[in-house]
């Protein structure tokens, strides 16, 4: 059951790292504040401010290219979400439903057709627009030249 919390808490501290560098961070460090505060945490004041200066090293980090920095943020919040489930297991589902929130939708994704326009010049080679580009390579094929 410990392994499961530890994974748990590492999800969650991923996530919230990676919600402090979006627009949306009020609302995912509102749900952080009132998870941490009924767990019989600090004051509200206190984690919200907390969170907040974590948010701040992690731009600057960011900003600096500090990655240990960052990790150090990442890991802090993973200590204390640990730490937080293992006192009240219960807390699980709770952190659970808020991972949930903050996923992408799965299969919602929305087809549109895209159309470009290439301007300045000639061009002499691909053109590549892309969302996600994972392994891609350009060459002549073998024996063409």
């Amino acid at each position: 059951m410990e392994a499961e919390l530890v994974a748990l808490a590492t999800s969650g501290a991923t996530a919230l790292v990676q919600q402090m560098a979006v627009d949306s961070w009020e609302q995912v460090r509102d749900r952080m504040v009132s998870f941490f505060s009924r767990r019989g945490g600090a004051e509200e004041d206190v984690i919200e401010g907390e969170l907040e200066t974590s948010r701040g090293e992690l731009a600057a980090a960011m900003e600096a290219g500090d990655e240990q920095t960052a990790l150090d943020v990442q890991a802090e919040w993973r200590t204390r979400l640990r730490r937080t489930l293992l006192a009240n297991p219960a807390a699980a589902s709770e952190l659970r439903a808020l991972l949930d929130d903050l996923a992408p939708p799965k299969g919602d994704q929305q087809v549109v057709d895209v159309h470009n326009t290439i301007s300045g010049g000639v061009q002499h080679g691909p053109v590549i627009q892309a969302g996600n580009v994972g392994s891609l390579s350009f060459g002549t094929p073998s024996g063409q030249a």
